[in-house]
């Protein structure tokens, strides 16, 4: 057999806790019942949205090469979280007795029908789990934006504050000075009729940092004007040094 361990975040695979306890649980369960545990590959920081990992190849080469002929995992979600790539890797790999796969947690092993079986309806569960939990999370974004509530990022020239509205439940946003004198430059630069990439080379210049602290690039100065433009419009004024309104 050839085991696969894997952590999602670079903290995990800093400390290294999480791999070494998933390489201790295959270790176990090979001792346990007396099979070979040829190599343990590990996956360390790298998400489970895709198939395309190192290691993860590096452990299904082995099966195609024949230096194993099981694949063997803590836990099913070390291995995918998605529905469609389960049927791949089944349909490629798992199927008609080619090679097996055997999750310790979850005691599958697909060298059995029962194994199979059990592998397919709990990822079909946790598929609808997932989707059960972004249609709720959509649905509540849509009251919010109903409601008039700010969502994502605030605009430039505002950043949410440690207090707490105490209807909405949302952190307070507060002004951030420089920022809108960075906004009020953009408006003036835009009334002059100057593009987003001349704006964006002026901002450069003038030593004005960006939200995020990067490099002003057209696109940037664009989405800055038009996320503002609309709350600009509703404060009903021309000065150029309005500032935009929180709800921008």
């Amino acid at each position: 057999m050839v085991g696969y361990v894997r952590v999602s975040t670079e903290r995990q695979a800093d400390e290294g806790v999480s791999l070494d306890a998933q390489r201790a649980k295959l270790r176990a369960h090979c001792a346990a019942l007396d099979l070979e545990l040829v190599a343990i590959e590990a996956d360390e920081g790298v998400s489970a949205k895709t198939l395309d990992r190192p290691a993860l190849q590096r452990a299904l080469t082995m099966l195609r090469e024949h230096r194993a002929d099981a694949l063997l995992v803590p836990k099913l979600d070390r291995l995918t979280r998605r529905v469609v790539d389960l049927g791949h890797l089944i349909e490629t790999y798992f199927a008609e007795g080619r090679w097996a796969l055997v999750s310790v947690a979850d005691q599958i092993d697909t060298r059995t029908a029962a194994g199979r079986m059990t592998l397919f309806i709990l990822m079909t569960v946790a598929q609808w789990e997932r989707e059960a939990i972004g249609e709720r999370t959509a649905d509540a974004l849509a009251h919010l934006k109903a409601e008039g509530v700010p969502l994502g990022r605030p605009a430039l020239g505002w950043r949410h504050t440690p207090a707490t509205d105490p209807v909405t439940g949302r952190r307070v946003l507060g002004v951030v000075e420089e920022e809108l004198a960075t906004v009020a430059r953009i408006r003036a630069l835009r009334a002059e009729g100057q593009s987003y990439a001349a704006i964006a080379r002026q901002l450069a210049a003038d030593g004005r940092p960006s939200q995020r602290g990067g490099r002003w690039l057209p696109n940037t100065v664009r989405r800055v004007w038009l996320r503002n433009a609309q709350a600009w419009r509703e404060a009903g004024g021309d000065s150029v040094g309005l500032p935009p309104g929180p709800s921008a």
